[in-house]
């Protein structure tokens, strides 16, 4: 790796945070996975950095305890304080760890160590790639950035928003809050942590869906009538980490195409088959926007482009959620095998007390991922009412319980935060119901006919469907073969599919005209990928097994035909990380490091060198006043990179956040008089009015406002800091 020494120490620093996380924390994953074979070992780390980014999240907007270090470990050494006394017994009038505990240490201490190696592993690769492209710059990193570092300023919460004071951050800035949790812990700079976290996430993606899948074919294995090998379970839960991890879609089989002219995608059948110029041009990004005005990402693209993003953040919580309703269904299957008439859901209280807990952190950090995984667990439940193991009221009974509980721990969040969805719309709503305008709260609107073509839905999601048919077909479709775990599959697909659909009919109505189901496409069929990827993984094995137990009995020998296909869309789909990789990071031919901000070196070198002058000498929050500007541009870069909240931003942005561009418009105006203005008094009451302490002048001030009259800011305060044209003013004068 072509990184210097500081870089090798912060990542083991930040590598070393996580894993005392996570080792404080083993005592209780261990229960709660108890019949995972591996014990959760690797889920232990995030339901520690969940359990914690919250427990200070409610120390600080309560005002109990400030965001600092101190309280962090503090937070830390109850939680440790707390697995003990969870774990301890008495035995000969000594406590001593649980026998479930040492025995788990004892027995699969060397998995832990493989497994732990797996993260290491994986976030070094993944800090590798980002050393070759580490700038915290373009599309929406400025945002993510911005929340990071107005949270690390905060001492209390709700954190102020950086692009529009005084208000507070109107967004689900939980993953954000989770990134400055890691951050003040580890003590590394956050132009760093921003990087590692991208690793970070990388890193939990592959080792929790690893951990999943190879859960998923041992139980499977131990309660079918196939034999197996740790071999088969290993390839289960590496097929499963690759597709999620990794993966792209069919869209692909376009490089083998000469391009098509326009934003509007052809069918690749009409184009000119050309394999002798693979890749024909191929643009990776074609693979999220290939609907026309829609997006839909999947893991790997988020992991190249790298905005931290809350669908990005929330990856581990999603597959933790996954992964405990999953377990779920372990104690269902014992419970079978014990012969036990009624589920005894009392037994899991800690389950349902946790499903609601991340149901309420999910939904902090990406709002829709909340829903979708309620609605898995009332698959999951509905499961246990469809075998009689409880009944129709207790399953609604179960559902309301989470839904309190979600309700209880979303609250604080809730208190301070104004939705900015005003309604649902409808997809190609009959005219006169566009006449009417509103009904409750959904909304039809003119010009909000968009449906995806079914060659561009195959195209997108066709990979995993081809492997769900073989499924199906392997099952005689018949829903009484489905093992217990395969059902578990099949409410994952059930659920994928309905994602997939539901945009085709409505949208979550936001500021956007033109790209109005965009957002919603976006966040659902997300959620789809990686539970689609999840279920292709346990099919793909699933059906290997099947097909060697048909040729060993020398049966179906056409049944290679099927896995023959399965390869080649496999190769397809693992082939899109080469060219997103090579693509973003320039081929990794140019290794940097992995600090974000050093691209201002040379891009606005006097705006870098003030930017660690304001880290350095400014404290707390103050409002700094700097040029305003349109999103996805370089304005607002200095409240983005330091966590000053200035009058106004992003402006797009704050619209979306607000729910109106009545509410940041006045100020666009007010900064340009501030500017350009010779008059004191009117600066001093705009100064007054937003409570500004500091002035920025840079190149993009004097080149946004080519009038910029400087003299008043000489009699309202004092330059304190100056490189260039570049100055800092400390507003000094009291209002006139």
């Amino acid at each position: 790796m072509n990184t210097n020494m500081t870089n090798l120490q912060d990542i083991f620093q930040w590598w070393l945070t996580i894993f005392i996380i996570g080792t404080v924390f083993l005592p209780l994953t261990i229960n709660l996975f108890s019949s995972f074979f591996d014990k959760g070992y690797v889920f232990s780390k995030i339901i520690g950095i969940a359990i914690i980014s919250y427990a200070t999240f409610i120390l600080g907007i309560t005002h109990i305890a400030p965001f600092t270090r101190f309280t962090l470990i503090f937070v830390l050494s109850l939680s440790l304080l707390f697995n003990l006394i969870l774990n301890l017994a008495k035995i000969d009038n000594r406590l001593v760890l649980k026998n479930k505990i040492l025995k788990s240490l004892k027995e699969k201490w060397f998995l832990f160590v493989l497994e732990e190696i797996l993260f290491i592993l994986t976030l070094l690769f993944w800090t590798f790639v980002k050393a070759h492209q580490p700038d915290i710059h373009g599309l929406e990193k400025y945002m993510d950035f911005g929340f990071v570092n107005s949270i690390l300023r905060s001492d209390y919460f709700p954190p102020r928003d950086m692009w529009f004071t005084p208000f507070t951050i109107n967004y689900y800035y939980f993953g954000h809050l989770t990134t400055a949790v890691l951050t003040k812990l580890s003590s590394i700079p956050s132009n760093i942590t921003f990087n590692l976290m991208i690793a970070t996430l990388f890193a939990f993606t592959f080792t929790t869906s690893f951990s999943i899948g190879a859960n998923l074919m041992r139980e499977l294995k131990k309660q079918s009538r196939h034999g197996g090998t740790k071999i088969k379970i290993a390839l289960a839960g590496s097929l499963t980490a690759f597709l999620l991890t990794f993966s792209g879609n069919f869209q692909i089989i376009y490089a083998f195409f000469k391009g098509y002219i326009g934003e509007n995608p052809v069918p690749f059948w009409q184009l000119s088959f050309s394999p002798f110029t693979f890749p024909n041009s191929y643009w990776y990004p074609n693979a999220t926007r290939f609907i026309y005005h829609t997006i839909h990402e999947f893991p790997i693209y988020s992991f190249v482009v790298s905005d931290l993003h809350g669908h990005v953040l929330d990856i581990p919580f999603v597959l933790l959620t996954i992964a405990v309703l999953f377990s779920l269904i372990f104690k269902y299957q014992i419970s079978i095998s014990n012969q036990t008439k009624k589920l005894q859901i009392s037994n899991f209280k800690f389950q349902i007390l946790l499903i609601g807990f991340l149901l309420a952190v999910m939904y902090m950090t990406n709002p829709w991922d909340g829903i979708i995984y309620f609605l898995l667990t009332a698959l999951v439940f509905l499961f246990f009412s469809l075998q009689k193991r409880i009944s129709i009221l207790e399953w609604l009974f179960y559902l309301i319980v989470i839904g309190v509980f979600f309700a209880i721990f979303s609250f604080p969040f809730n208190h301070y935060f104004k939705p900015f969805v005003s309604g649902i719309g409808i997809i190609c709503p009959p005219q006169f119901l566009i006449d009417k305008g509103k009904l409750g709260p959904f909304i039809f609107e003119q010009n909000s006919c968009q449906r995806s073509p079914i060659w561009q839905l195959l195209t997108l999601y066709g990979f995993f469907y081809l492997w769900v048919l073989a499924f199906f077909v392997n099952l005689k479709f018949k829903i009484k073969n489905l093992s217990v775990f395969d059902f578990f599959i099949f409410c994952l697909i059930i659920l994928s599919t309905l994602l997939i659909f539901i945009p085709e009919f409505i949208y979550a109505k936001d500021i956007y005209p033109t790209y109005f189901r965009a957002n919603t496409m976006f966040k659902l069929v997300y959620q789809s990928f990686i539970m689609l990827s999840i279920s292709s993984g346990y099919i793909i094995v699933r059906l290997l097994i099947d097909l060697k137990s048909s040729i060993v009995n020398h049966k179906s020998y056409w049944k290679l035909i099927a896995p023959g296909i399965g390869a080649i869309g496999l190769f397809l789909v693992f082939t899109y990380p080469f060219f997103a990789i090579s693509s973003y990071y320039g081929n990794l031919k140019t290794s940097y490091n992995l600090d974000g901000i050093v691209y201002l070196k040379n891009l606005y070198p006097t705006d870098y060198q003030a930017i660690l002058w304001i880290d350095k000498n400014i404290k707390g929050q103050p409002v700094i006043l700097e040029a305003q500007g349109d999103s996805y541009t370089d304005f607002a870069r200095i409240s983005a990179n330091t966590g000053l909240p200035t009058v106004l931003g992003w402006t797009v942005h704050e619209w979306l956040w607000r729910g109106t561009y009545d509410i940041p418009a006045p100020r666009i105006s007010q900064i340009q008089t501030l500017y350009e203005t010779t008059s004191t008094s009117i600066a001093q009451q705009l100064i007054d009015q937003y409570g500004i302490t500091y002035v920025f002048i840079g190149d993009l001030e004097y080149q946004k406002y080519p009038n910029l009259a400087e003299q008043k800011f000489q009699e309202l305060g004092k330059v304190v800091y100056q490189n260039g044209r570049t100055k800092i003013y400390k507003i000094t004068s009291q209002a006139l």
